[in-house]
């Protein structure tokens, strides 16, 4: 899965089509012994236009083969303009997708249910041709993203929404056989809060609402909160219990600390796990990513659950299997202001760390032999924080920069992995399990270099591995699959 010539920037072990944009992960499923996910994608260039459905399956979540495009607007239908995003769900031998039906004569905040059906494994899906749920609760100023999940003999459903009374809602359904539907109220509803921790709010609407059921205890309900008139911005979690069809949960939290992840998704997958993938948005110029001729990138699949009331995630354990040669080993100590330095790693590596710190110290990435570019990650021991700044990790003015932060306990050892990939960097906490999602674009060519630094009169006990980072094996398309573009609207 390459571009010719090679795209500096372009990942190697995230999941996207060679080219062109995507969005939201969708469908995402596990069916007849295979991960299904898909994605908002535009067949035709790099922008937010046209979308449908793109679609991969993998057996084992390293090795994907690309399927024909699942889902297509139809002409003159009720998704004539857009596919929009939702989930999909297996029963029996049939996958179900469910999604949000776009036409530019609607209001763009009013976006219908409507479904398609595969009976061959995802290889291809006959839409419904009509709305599944016709007509829209009284009081939604914004309608969108269906989730459904079985729950017993039944089904649910979650969609997206805004209300005419200021709150952002999850509005509930539900149904005996995935026909009829019947509305039951809002799931959850608030008015636009602060997300704990954070400078940002819950949102006046909510995208892509996901419900990670309680195992024992307490679950989470995962939202992405939208505001006008900038509409996405963050994601959150509500974490709490079931009462009687009403999700009853703490403050909001956020489901990831870093500035480039939206719409994350569900996937129920075998052994009661959950996973989940987040899309990774582009951190610089339109412009640029249009002349690369590609934009977005989901997320790695990670394991997430509830623990003593906190979500917690972690990359799927799956992806140990990408680590190629060990590049660094490294252990000891740093004293005041003289870097050392911990070996040099490619554009792809997934790193572990530990870190022991007196007091204000962590990783530097240089990516040009002079220095001058670089990530920064480090604890922040006076705020108890870890903080992740890119503010000098691309000598190009086209990305952005900005500082990131996730609380980190100061009085015990603080444990990392951080996996980079060419432009997209997921920093797992591992002491508590947040994780903080980054796009940077570094310009240097050469090897780029690892190394621990601390304040003056600090002291940092570090041990440091790091593996490089072995691509996906992406299968030859098969005939009509996503990476083949049909013809031009």
């Amino acid at each position: 899965m390459s571009t010719t010539p090679r795209d500096p920037h372009f990942p190697v072990a995230h999941l996207r089509p060679p080219r062109n944009w995507i969005n939201d992960p969708n469908g995402l499923v596990f069916h007849d012994g295979h991960y299904h996910a898909c994605y908002q994608y535009n067949p035709y260039g790099a922008t937010h236009a046209n979308l449908h459905w793109g679609h991969f399956r993998s057996p084992d979540l390293l090795t994907w083969e690309p399927l024909p495009i699942a889902l297509s607007p139809t002409p003159g239908g009720v998704d004539v303009d857009g596919c929009f995003s939702g989930n999909a769900v297996s029963d029996g031998d049939r996958l179900v997708a469910f999604y949000s039906a776009h036409r530019e004569d609607r209001s763009f905040q009013h976006q219908p249910v409507t479904c398609a059906v595969s009976l061959d494994g995802g290889s291809s899906f006959r839409p419904r041709g009509e709305l599944l749920i016709p007509e829209l609760p009284e009081g939604c100023t914004m309608y969108r993203d269906p989730y459904v999940w079985q729950d017993g003999d039944g089904w649910r459903m979650l969609v997206g929404a805004a209300l005419a009374d200021g709150r952002a809602a999850a509005l509930l359904y539900d149904s005996p056989d995935l026909e009829s539907w019947t509305y039951r109220g809002p799931f959850a509803a608030r008015e636009k809060e602060p997300i704990s921790g954070t400078g940002l709010l819950t949102g006046e609407g909510w995208e892509c609402p996901q419900y990670l059921p309680a195992a024992d205890g307490r679950g989470a309900l995962i939202l992405s909160a939208w505001n006008k008139p900038t509409g996405p911005q963050s994601v959150a979690a509500l974490i709490g219990e079931e009462h009687d069809g009403h999700f009853k949960a703490g403050p909001a939290v956020p489901a990831d600390h870093g500035p480039d992840c939206y719409a994350p998704a569900l996937l129920r997958a075998p052994g009661n796990r959950w996973l989940l993938w987040g899309w990774s948005w582009e951190a610089r110029d339109e412009a640029w990513a249009v002349a690369d001729g590609w934009a977005g990138v989901l997320t790695l699949p990670r394991e997430i659950h509830v623990d003593d009331g906190t979500l917690r995630q972690q990359p799927a354990t799956e992806l140990l299997a990408l680590r190629g040669k060990h590049i660094i080993h490294a252990e000891g100590e740093t004293h005041g202001l003289q870097p050392v330095d911990l070996g040099t790693v490619g554009r792809a590596f997934d790193l572990t760390a530990r870190l022991e710190p007196t007091g204000n110290a962590g990783l530097r990435l240089l990516t040009t032999p002079d220095g001058s570019e670089y990530l920064d990650i480090r604890l922040d021991a006076d705020a108890g924080e870890l903080v992740v700044d890119r503010d000098h990790a691309s000598l190009d003015s086209r990305a952005r920069g900005g500082s990131y932060r996730m609380p980190c306990p100061a009085d015990r050892p603080v444990d990392l992995r951080v996996v980079v990939d060419h432009s997209i960097a997921e920093i797992f906490l591992t002491t508590t399990g947040q994780v903080l999602t980054l796009r940077c674009y570094p310009t240097g060519q050469s090897p780029w270099r690892l190394q621990a630094r601390s304040a003056p009169g600090t002291r940092l006990g570090y041990a440091a591995d790091a593996w490089e980072l072995r691509p996906l094996v992406i299968k030859e398309p098969s005939t009509g699959a996503a990476e083949s573009a049909p013809a031009s609207p």
